[in-house]
């Protein structure tokens, strides 16, 4: 069917618009808050950087999402189909960098790769998670046929696109959106996390491992799913740490993503999610962990019911379809929308997302050690957590900006308390024993012999930019750099 309707309207493959959540990643995206994030699988040989690149030819004719370029037009951005080739490149830096819509042949993912992990780097305005999830599973199934000889035509080519039909390209947000009494979001302040910045660019990532058996039991034993207990214990460590356990002015709020396609029905590859925000403030010495379990076990629940997510769904498509908003220019709709994104981005003190099981078919599945997910941080989130399982392990991600990890261990200490074994992976940056898995960038010891106060005064030196800023207008004054690419290249003129 909707090949007919490519045949009908092929002027309709060479540009698209952005679905309804993603108008806002191209708005607020900078070098400072990337809005990239990462799925990654990890197999069980090196990965052959050849094979990687064919695969990667070879699957993205097939996934219109992907094969785009994004184009700043008079009122909004739009998508617009783009026939470069993209190129796998070795990790060499940290993860989720910005993505210069303008680099990497103008496209808004990168496929990079570093030992035996293959990683798959997305701007939020192409997918969300589970979009990326396909996409990355469909690359790492042609990878492996072609690692195994497999040819393009006969019984392995039957098996080379068993997800195609779910790649499509709907917005769901639009197609689902029904004129109802709606609620906005919450803008009310939260608590922020507050502490040492790592330099600009830097970033540690802690990775730990546990089995699901274990979550699932806890879990079983006190009545709620993993997302909810695992919600429950990053309010409680943030309180714990940051709060040292005093009652506190502002709540502890945590946001987290809700994937609609199961519950809506939509197969789409474009971003379909609504957030939930949980939490609340800590009035009192005395409140427990239970109580702030059932609050947040109740505030999931609410949320989760089709009747409110109808709601968060007509609120987002009611202020895209006033007339007044669409017939306003970019240029300044854009410093607007900015604004009320900063008004919204307070009210939560975290993000954190669970992308669940993550599947794969048998014969495949036999040569994946595990699947990691990563979320890109930022100034006002400088924190964030990521979540996904992959056959009997639990992953939980933790990337920062910070230069201590006192967040990441008290969240693991309780969790380890109540009889959850957990190992630890990461980057030279989040002091964790095992770093071999992240090419080595910086030689900054976070948890060893001052290694927190050295980072702490790399950033005040970093800090001190009015030095900087003289020497860039020199430079453009003296001819040593070009004053009209660089209003080309930031302002997209």
């Amino acid at each position: 069917m909707e090949q007919e309707k490519e045949t009908r309207a092929p002027w309709r493959l060479r540009w698209r618009r952005l679905d309804n959540t993603a108008k806002i990643f191209p708005v607020i995206a900078n070098e400072q808050a990337s809005q990239v994030f990462r799925i990654s699988v990890t197999l069980k040989h090196t990965v052959d950087p050849d094979r990687l690149q064919q695969a990667l030819e070879e699957i993205l004719p097939s996934i219109r999402n992907f094969r785009v370029k994004m184009r700043r037009g008079l009122f909004w951005y739009y998508f617009e189909e783009n026939t470069q080739i993209p190129q796998v490149q070795r990790e060499n830096t940290y993860p989720c960098r910005y993505l210069d819509p303008h680099g990497n042949q103008r496209f808004l993912f990168r496929v990079s790769y570093y030992e035996r992990r293959i990683n798959l780097e997305v701007f939020h305005a192409l997918t969300d998670g589970l979009g990326a999830v396909n996409f990355l599973k469909s690359l790492t199934r042609r990878y492996l046929q072609l690692t195994w000889g497999a040819a393009d035509s006969g019984e392995a080519g039957d098996e080379v696109w068993p997800e195609e039909p779910r790649f499509g390209t709907e917005d769901s947000y639009l197609a689902h959106y029904k004129e109802t009494d709606h609620r906005s979001y919450s803008s009310a302040p939260a608590y922020r996390l507050s502490g040492h910045y790592l330099p600009l660019g830097a970033e540690q990532v802690l990775h730990g491992y546990m089995k699901v058996s274990q979550v699932k039991e806890v879990c079983h034993r006190h009545g709620v799913s993993i997302t909810k207990y695992l919600a429950a214990v990053l309010i409680w460590s943030i309180w714990q740490e940051y709060g040292q356990g005093k009652p506190g002015k502002l709540p502890v709020m945590l946001n987290l993503p809700v994937n609609l396609r199961s519950i809506f029905g939509s197969e789409t590859m474009a971003n379909f999610f609504a957030v939930s925000l949980v939490g609340g403030r800590f009035g009192s010495r005395k409140v427990s962990f239970e109580s702030v379990l059932k609050l947040v076990s109740r505030q999931l629940d609410e949320t989760l019911e089709k009747k409110n997510l109808e709601e968060h769904i007509s609120y987002n498509v009611s202020n895209e379809k006033k007339w007044y908003l669409r017939a306003v220019p970019l240029v300044i709709k854009a410093p607007l929308m900015r604004m009320i994104f900063r008004m919204k981005d307070r009210a939560y003190t975290m993000t954190m997302s669970n992308i669940g099981p993550i599947a794969m078919e048998p014969e495949y599945a036999a040569e994946i050690q595990r699947f990691h997910m990563m979320i890109g941080v930022s100034r006002s989130q400088p924190v964030k957590c990521a979540v996904c399982a992959w056959q009997e392990e639990l992953v939980v991600t933790f990337a920062s900006v910070f230069s201590d990890s006192r967040l990441q261990r008290r969240f693991f200490s309780r969790l380890r308390e109540d009889g959850i074994a957990v190992r630890f992976e990461g980057n030279e940056l989040c002091g964790a024993k095992r770093r071999a898995m992240y090419p080595r960038i910086r030689r900054v010891l976070i948890l060893q012999k001052g290694g927190e106060e050295k980072a702490a005064r790399m950033v005040k030196r970093a800090g001190k930019t009015g030095g900087t800023v003289f020497k860039r207008l020199w430079e453009y004054a003296m001819g040593r750099r070009s004053l009209r690419d660089e209003c080309s290249r930031r302002l997209h003129m």
